[in-house]
């Protein structure tokens, strides 16, 4: 199983602010990879993966300690599952034939 928590990050500008992040999101235990999604001046997405839920406190100290604000955090447990069905509407939608009048 692989859980996702999405962290909503304030304060991020650059670059350097997302490589900051993500070296310190990085070093809490049992995190297998970061991904953000910056936002320039407003709230950026941070993805963390890992195999179980993490507690949500080492998450903000290691944010905090980049010099960055959680606003939010949502977890998703079991997230292939869960992405993939959220997603399978667009994709049924992209395979549809389109009708053609005779």
């Amino acid at each position: 199983m692989t859980t996702v928590t999405k962290l909503a990050v304030t304060g991020m500008t650059c670059g350097h602010c997302v490589s900051a992040v993500t070296n310190e999101l990085k070093g809490v235990p049992d995190v297998q990879d970061v991904s953000v999604e910056l936002h320039a001046g407003e709230t950026s997405l941070v993805r963390v993966i890992s195999k179980l839920p993490l507690a949500e406190a080492p998450l903000r100290d290691a944010v905090d300690e980049a010099g960055y604000d959680v606003a939010g955090v949502e977890v998703l447990e079991n997230a292939v599952a869960a992405e993939s069905a959220a997603q399978a509407p667009g994709r049924q939608a992209t395979r549809s034939l389109p009708i053609i009048p005779s």
